[in-house]
């Protein structure tokens, strides 16, 4: 997966993610997005308690700029879309959209997460299988 391509994961609206005016509550749509970078990562072979049990290393959320669009309502199914935007030795950063099936964009967000170590929660290089990874690249 190159960083110009979108990973989709769908997802349901169920009661328990909307509010009292019966639309999605908008911390809802920052779990869509986080099952969306798992998924993500997952799917590019990724398993983030392997990472963690392995290699002693997560990534974690450090910048999240959110823009909240449209409502979505009980029992719509969207499409919750990722892919990289930029990388450095300890950051990935990431585009995000949250989008009604065959419909509206809802929501957008650009946010940033950062490798660290699981004890310590300090910054740690992205190990380069990974970078090749995520990135799609071969490097030397």
């Amino acid at each position: 997966m190159s960083e110009n391509q979108w990973h989709t994961l769908c997802v349901r609206v169920y009661f328990e993610d909307t509010d009292a005016q019966g639309v999605v509550y908008f911390a809802n749509y920052l779990k869509f997005m986080e099952r969306g970078r798992t998924e993500w990562l997952r799917e590019l072979g990724i398993e983030q308690d392997r990472l963690q049990a392995d290699r002693g290393l997560c990534f974690t959320l450090t910048e999240n700029d959110a823009r909240f669009l449209r409502p979505a309502r009980f029992n719509e199914q969207l499409d919750v879309l990722t892919r990289l935007t930029d990388f450095s030795r300890v950051r990935i950063g990431l585009e995000q959209a949250v989008w009604r099936r065959g419909g509206d964009l809802l929501c957008s967000a650009r946010c940033v997460a950062a490798c660290i170590d699981v004890d310590s929660f300090r910054p740690r290089r992205i190990p380069r299988d990974i970078v090749a990874t995520v990135t799609g690249a071969k490097l030397n």
